[in-house]
């Protein structure tokens, strides 16, 4: 069950809320104020938050603030009163996800709820952590890395469209970020709209807002993403997922700059830079007619392409450091160092799901683990699975690793990682087992063990 976190002063909106969204299989949380909300985020996997504007000690604005800076994947929702509509418009600017008006029907907020899980689920843990310019969280120093950050060192400045493009997890948005932080409509908005998360029939309205009464729940003039970033930057993640109709109506905008609320006949001009991410092969999807070639054309003016991370593992050991540093404050955990076994393994390993599934298991890693140091024996059963299905392992009973059970293939991979490190160790230590023991976290009896089934006591000078 995705948890949604409810933060408003009011008792009444909190039962209110919770009773609907319980409804729709949700686990509810509540909060009367930011600074209790922050407590409850602290202790808890939040899915969603869901906060009124005013409220006592942390506002909501406040809210906002702090869980852009320590949660930056949790979607966050603004309800608003009757008349603060321009304070829910500048809280988008600032990160918000969407706003909606009280009083609100059921529907709409359920809708726009789907739309935050969804959105959560698919841009959780975008990570790419790699001289003046602004490269915050792009971690890495090999050749990829450079000729990246060349990339965006030339677009940033210009107002040119920018199709970015590579595997999922490998950091699309993060790239987005690093071109508006560095180009010079840094100060303005920088929205974003993840075209796979919004249904077919609601993707207009978001893109172009509404006028009140368009259609039934329109109570109030709505603006839409391109004109919240009117003077900055709007980002189409997943712009590959769009369906036809509506690559029809962006094109016209991106020609134009210039459209038309939903129910509205006032033409709306704008100012934006564009900026587009998709994992999917787009001139492909023109030629099987998935995708418009115009505006593919139109978007691919600069492309940018991402490199899965088992093609720059150089960049693993700075990255895993980084993503270590954002848990241990997110977690107040103190861990230090990983493992070399550990490394040995994450260098080998393919990383299907990229940089995203790197910081998913050093967040598990970082939960498990009870001291300084990231050991082999805290890595899941299914890290070490994949581990197995990636590169096998020693085959002592002669079978071809595919022909082996997996758990056979990753314990003897996992055995042979941690026999070379104890042998290593007792060299390190001139065969002072004591010592060996104090530096790989062993109590004395629990290496000797080890020792004897490793068959490593024979060795001259273990002692």
């Amino acid at each position: 069950m995705e948890k949604i976190l409810i933060v408003d002063d009011e008792l009444n909106m909190q039962l209110v809320l919770k009773a609907m969204l319980q409804k729709e299989g949700y686990e509810i949380l509540t909060a009367s104020d930011g600074l209790e909300a922050l407590k409850i985020l602290k202790a808890n996997q939040v899915a969603v938050v869901v906060t009124d504007l005013k409220m006592p000690r942390l506002d909501g604005m406040g809210l906002l603030e702090k869980i852009q800076d320590i949660y930056p994947a949790i979607p966050v929702i603004m309800i608003t009163a009757h008349g603060t509509v321009s304070t829910a418009v500048e809280a988008i600017k600032k990160g918000a996800l969407d706003y909606i008006m009280k009083p609100f029907e059921q529907d709409d907020l359920k809708n726009i709820i789907h739309k935050a899980v969804l959105t959560r689920r698919l841009n959780e843990g975008e990570v790419f952590p790699g001289s003046d310019l602004d490269r915050t969280g792009i971690i890495g120093s090999g050749e990829v890395i450079e000729r990246l950050l060349d990339s965006i060192r030339k677009v940033a400045a210009t107002t040119t469209t920018v199709l970015i493009t590579g595997e999922t997890g490998t950091g699309k948005e993060l790239v987005a970020n690093a071109i508006h932080r560095n180009s010079p409509r840094r100060a303005n908005p920088f929205i974003k709209i993840n075209c796979a998360a919004i249904s077919e029939n609601l993707l207009e309205s978001e893109l172009f807002g509404y006028e009140k009464g368009a259609f039934t729940g329109a109570l109030s003039t709505k603006p839409g993403r391109f004109e919240l970033a009117d003077r900055g930057t709007l980002f189409l993640d997943e712009v590959g997922e769009l369906p036809l109709d509506m690559q029809v109506k962006l094109l016209r905008v991106i020609q134009d700059y210039e459209f038309e609320r939903v129910g509205g006949l006032k033409t709306i001009k704008v100012d934006v830079r564009l900026l587009a991410a998709t994992n999917r092969n787009l001139l492909q999807e023109v030629k099987s007619g998935r995708f418009r070639e115009d505006l593919f054309y139109r978007l691919n003016v600069f492309p940018i392409h991402l490199y899965p991370l088992r093609e720059r593992r150089e960049d693993i050991p700075a990255l895993a450091d980084y993503i270590l540093a954002r848990f241990n404050r997110k977690l107040d955990k103190n861990i230090r160092s990983i493992d070399e076994g550990v490394m040995a393994l994450f260098m080998k390993y393919d990383w299907p799901g990229n940089i995203r599934e790197l910081e998913n298991i050093l967040e598990r890693l970082a939960l498990v683990s009870s001291g300084d140091t990231i050991r082999l024996e805290d890595l899941p059963p299914d890290f070490a699975a994949g581990q197995g299905a990636a590169h096998g392992a020693p085959n002592g009973a002669g079978l071809a690793e595919t022909e082996r059970p997996f758990k056979e293939v990753i314990r003897d991979r996992m055995e042979d990682v941690e026999r070379q490190m104890i042998e290593s160790t007792l060299e390190e230590c001139e065969g002072n087992v004591t010592k060996a023991a104090k530096k790989l976290g062993m109590s004395r009896k629990g290496l000797q063990l080890k020792m004897i089934k490793y068959d490593l006591r024979k060795k001259e000078g273990f002692n």
